[in-house]
């Protein structure tokens, strides 16, 4: 090991004749350099190199000739080379020239083509030879031999084996250009140094991440690697730092990035028998691809975490609020509603809810959801009524950036990657379009899902509720709903009660929806149970065709009414009769009663009898509601719980 002055570090892999000429220089740099001297040459040279290189002990190399070329090839190194000079070779010649007429040079790699125009000037018969091997190189000294020369010029192993052959032999380096190599070998350093604090602070941040990173340099050998990487590709130990990719792996190559200069985002990539998620990254320096970066993610650990990030992501905006002890109610029908629910909410299947509007669709599909396995998971619901075909569409599917005019930048991940792993509840099923309806089927059967302006599936987990108010059984047989979609959504039906058919439920129903709806309007010391209790017989005697909702916005009205008048003496009941018309309530009666009315003794009698047959009851519903509110659908279609939609339905159905 060099002692540790903290000094460059410089290994002068050199031969014996070049040794010589360059103790003198290595004195004059005791105070710049550590300096090791190692002589050798080719193969031995290049082995003693490496052995230093992996105890940690160079900087930099210099060297000359064919040690230096073979050093550059072979390691990762920095390496200085000792340049011969056109006039260090003019030197030499003319030195030799003093011995002898006929010279030879012998230079490894190739001859010098311009010495012929100085053969002349100098008077000597030049003979050129190159080597590139040891035994080269002798055969070029034995020919020189052969032909009469008897002064070799060239390098330390030339000037060796010319020695040996009896022949003088003349080094053609300086101790100018030796100097200038040493020069070259400190600057070098400096730099090695610097890049290797630089590479050490990267490595030291790499520790510390749980993904497995790797970087190289532009000649794709390794600058940069932490211990998850090195789990992955089996390594004991790190690689050296300008350990060739290659040398460590042979299944993977960053090659391409260093050539392209372009990064690659989530590209699956098969290593060890398992599957990561690849990252190739360019490095960029001064617009210069210098290097490039390989993150790999554990593709099992990137499922928790996508999933984990729609939880959060998604948790506000989708969550279900409603449990089964939401429910209100003690009737024999909603029990029977709720023990079914219960069992289903145990199993992975398909649920299809039918009931009228307002029976509380979503809300059994929210305590289905939160009485399940996927409990802690996203619930996400959408009314397939209330969109049209392309935006649902895109709101089920999402879509990538560019799909269609106005999609949003980035693309949009659709309904369904939302409720990944949880539950999805599709209301009104029955109004999607038949397009839409094929696309859906496909989700259930492959549970794939592929984004609008996409070419790739994504895989999701979703169990789906549908919910609807039609006879689906109808609709398929008039064409308008895939008989197969039916069949796939009906695994478990679950039938949900009319209002009118529980009517016992009324009253307790009535309270609490009264109570919340006063509770937001901050209304206290109201007579709510008293006129709960006068309008009793005219609550139990209504159609109710909008169910629960419908009761919840008479409740809202009712509030509304207490909110200025505090006690029962101060009702308007005529107003009270035009604000809500669902309770059809006759002005004579309460008129000719006045006594009656305020003892509370008198009940509400309805001006309607319940027509036997439901679409004509609904029909004269709807008018009557109309009427009440001055000609206006929309208040009417909110007075009975209804969207407009329904309401028109309503009034124009004669059958």
């Amino acid at each position: 090991m060099y002692p540790a002055t903290g000094l460059p570090r410089l290994c002068f892999v050199s031969y014996r004749q070049i040794r010589q000429m360059a103790l003198p220089i290595i004195a004059e740099y005791r105070d710049r350099a550590d300096i090791e001297v190692v002589d050798g040459s080719f193969d031995v040279a290049l082995d003693l190199a490496r052995e230093r290189l992996e105890r940690g002990q160079v900087d930099a190399f210099v060297s000359a000739g064919s040690n230096a070329s073979l050093l550059r090839r072979g390691l990762s190194a920095p390496v200085a080379t000792i340049q011969l000079s056109g006039f260090d070779i003019l030197q030499a010649l003319i030195r030799a020239r003093e011995k002898a007429s006929r010279v030879g040079i012998v230079m490894y790699g190739q001859t010098l083509p311009e010495l012929e125009a100085v053969k002349s000037l100098l008077n000597v018969d030049l003979r050129q030879y190159a080597y590139h091997t040891p035994d080269s190189a002798r055969a070029c000294i034995q020919q020189l031999r052969a032909d009469g020369i008897e002064v070799v010029v060239g390098s330390s192993l030339v000037v060796e084996l010319a020695e040996n052959a009896g022949l003088v032999g003349l080094l053609a380096y300086s101790r100018a250009s030796i100097r200038q190599g040493f020069e070259d070998a400190l600057e070098l350093a400096r730099v090695a140094r610097l890049e290797a604090g630089r590479y050490e602070q990267l490595n030291t941040v790499l520790r510390t991440l749980q993904d497995a990173v790797l970087a190289v340099n532009q000649s794709e050998q390794i600058i940069a690697i932490n211990p998850a990487m090195q789990r992955i590709l089996g390594l004991s130990q790190a690689p050296r730092l300008g350990t060739p990719l290659s040398a460590v792996t042979s299944d993977i190559s960053l090659q391409p990035t260093l050539e392209r200069g372009q990064a690659e985002h989530g590209v699956v990539l098969r290593l060890k028998g398992r599957d990561w998620i690849a990252n190739r990254t360019p490095i960029q320096e001064h617009g210069r691809t210098t290097g490039a970066a390989l993150t790999l993610y554990d593709a099992s650990t990137i499922h928790e975490a996508d999933n984990s990030l729609r939880i959060q992501h998604r948790r506000a905006d989708h969550a279900a609020r409603y449990h089964f002890e939401s429910l209100r109610g003690s009737s024999p029908t909603l029990l029977r509603a709720v023990a079914s629910a219960r069992r289903y909410a145990a199993t992975p299947l398909n649920v299809l809810i039918t009931g009228e509007s307002g029976t509380g669709k979503e809300l059994f599909a929210q305590a289905i959801h939160n009485a399940s396995p996927r409990a802690t998971r996203p619930f996400v619901a959408i009314n397939c009524a209330a969109f049209p075909e392309t935006l649902l569409e895109s709101e089920l599917f999402g879509h990538e950036e560019g799909a269609f005019t106005g999609a949003r930048r980035g693309g949009r991940r659709g309904l369904f990657e939302a409720a990944h792993t949880g539950t999805l509840f599709l209301d009104e099923i029955g109004d999607m379009p038949l397009t839409l309806q094929t696309r859906l089927l496909r989700v259930l059967q492959e549970r794939r899902i592929t984004r609008l302006g996409a070419n790739h599936a994504i895989p999701v987990d979703v169990r789906v509720i549908a919910a609807t108010h039609q006879d689906l059984t109808d609709l398929v047989a008039q064409r308008s709903f895939r008989q197969d979609l039916y069949y796939r959504l009906n695994t478990l039906r679950l039938q949900l009660p009319a209002l009118r058919d529980r009517r016992e439920d009324i009253p307790a129903l009535a309270q609490h929806l009264l109570r919340q709806s006063l509770a937001r309007l901050d209304v206290t010391h109201t007579p709510a149970e008293a006129l709960l209790h006068r309008l009793g017989d005219a609550l139990q005697r209504h159609g109710w065709p909008g169910n629960v909702r419908e009761l919840e916005n008479l409740c809202d009205r009712l509030a509304a009414h207490l909110a200025s008048h505090r006690s029962m003496d101060t009702v308007d009941w005529s107003e009270l009769q035009s604000e809500c018309p669902e309770l059809l309530m006759a002005p004579s009666d309460l008129a000719a009663q006045p006594e009656r009315a305020s003892s509370g003794a008198a009940a509400l009698t309805p001006t309607l009898s319940p027509p036997a047959d439901k679409h004509q009851r609904r029909r004269e519903q709807a008018l009557a509601a109309l009427e009440a509110h001055g000609g206006h659908p929309g208040a009417a279609a909110a007075a009975l719980g209804v969207s407009r939609a329904t309401f028109w339905r309503w009034c124009r159905r004669q059958d």
